[in-house]
Formats: structure tokens, sequence, C-alpha cells
């Protein structure tokens, strides 16, 4: 128990917790602008598209209501609503991401002077060409003793 104590403390203090929370409460109030974008800015001129009501109580009617008898209905526009509503989310979210990526691709470009390349980045490059010129010098030590 002491060890999945230490286990947990360790989750929690290294940020993967806390990152995840303040994703969270990034994602709910990103959720609640894109919730108004749509109410308040995208859907009015939708509605005048569909003679002055509003997308999201459009509806199929299956059966009417009566005396005791609810309404059964098929309600497209709530669904055409959150369509739209995902579609923003997950357009934003391509283009953030395509964004840090972009970043990190020249960030990790050793040849890139623009951003600073990470250390371990920096030290495999630094590899990488000592590895080549140790290669270069064995390829001619080779070829000078007369090696085929």
């Amino acid at each position: 128990m002491k060890n999945f104590i230490q286990e947990f403390k360790n989750f929690a203090i290294k940020g993967n917790m806390i990152d995840m929370a303040i994703g969270i409460i990034i994602g709910t109030a990103f959720n609640n602008v894109v919730n108004t974008l749509v109410k308040k800015i995208i859907m009015p001129p939708l509605s005048l598209l569909t003679a002055r009501v509003s997308l999201a109580e459009q509806k199929y009617v299956l059966r009417t209501a009566s005396e005791g008898v609810d309404e059964v209905a098929i309600g497209y526009g709530a669904l055409l609503e959150v369509l739209i509503d995902f579609g923003i989310i997950a357009l934003t979210i391509f283009l953030v991401i395509k964004f840090i990526n972009k970043i990190r691709t020249k960030a990790e470009d050793p040849q890139n002077v623009e951003e600073v390349t990470p250390k371990n980045i920096e030290l495999l490059s630094n590899l990488e060409e000592l590895m080549k010129e140790q290669n270069a010098l064995l390829r001619n030590m080779k070829d000078d003793s007369g090696e085929q």
C-alpha cells in the first residue's frame, strides 16, 4: 500500500495529473466558447434560412401530442447544432496540434538555428557526426592498407 501511495504521489507531483487537470479546465472553458459561438453567432443567420425558426428546434414529428399522449419526434436540428459544435472543436484542435507539431519539428532539427534544439537531439546529432567521421577514418585506413 505504501508503494502505491508513493507511486501516486510521484504521478501527481511530476505534472501528469496537473497537466491533465489544466487540460480539462481549459477544455471545459473552450467548450463554453464554442457553444456560445454556435448558438449566438452561427445559428441566428442559419435560422433566417429556415423561416426564422431556430435550427435546434427543427424536428420531424412522428406522432403529434394529444390528450395523455406525448409528441414523438426526431430532433434533427439539435443533431445538426451538435455536429457544427463538433466540427468547430475538431478543426480548432487540428490547427493547434498542427501548429505544435510544426514548432516541434523545427526544434528537433539540429540544422535549424531559429529554434533552440533540445539537448538530447543536439547530443544525438553530434554523435551521428562523430560516427560519420570515424567511419570515414576507418575507410581511409582500410584503403591505405590495401584491403579490398
